[in-house]
């Protein structure tokens, strides 16, 4: 599956519930989150509208090795 172009942080942040992901904190215009799934997490996802793809792509890349699932499985599971 392709990766959606048009995502925001926030948008994000709501989709990685489903992976039982929660905003901790945020700092400015970054929100840090969390999961205790699959062992202790953290990812930093910045607010912006629209994430660049390549901020995108590296955030999908960290859930892809923490949680070991297909890359274009885990798209699929967010964006469906």
């Amino acid at each position: 599956m392709k990766t959606p172009r048009d995502v925001s942080g926030e948008e994000l942040a709501r989709r990685l519930a489903i992976l039982g992901y929660r905003v901790t904190r945020q700092t400015g215009s970054h929100m840090r989150l969390s999961t205790d799934q699959r062992g202790e997490h953290h990812i930093t996802i910045p607010r912006h509208d629209p994430l660049k793809i390549g901020t995108l792509n590296s955030v999908l890349r960290d859930l892809v090795e923490h949680h070991r699932i297909d890359r274009d499985r885990l798209v699929e599971i967010l964006f469906g």
